[in-house]
């Protein structure tokens, strides 16, 4: 399994399968190859949901948003 984490205090997330983690790669912007974190706010996530994301990874990322407005999520395993 892949484990998601928040940047902001190094919290465990969930963890997420190879097909939910390919989602986000797809869907959100890599700075390079090696790139392992990701920005989110509430528009993504609304986006996401248009674009047919998978009902537990979207749950997984709006418990962890919470009521901020946005937040960084990085990724370990594979």
């Amino acid at each position: 399994m892949i484990e998601l984490r928040d940047k902001q205090d190094g919290k465990v997330i969930g963890s997420v399968t190879e097909q939910q983690l390919q989602f986000l790669v797809d869907q959100l912007e890599e700075e390079s190859r090696d790139d392992r974190d990701y920005y989110l706010n509430r528009d993504t996530l609304d986006m996401f949901a248009e674009q047919g994301i998978d009902d537990q990874l979207l749950s997984l990322l709006r418990k962890a948003l919470a009521d901020r407005e946005e937040m960084e999520i990085s990724w370990a395993g594979r």
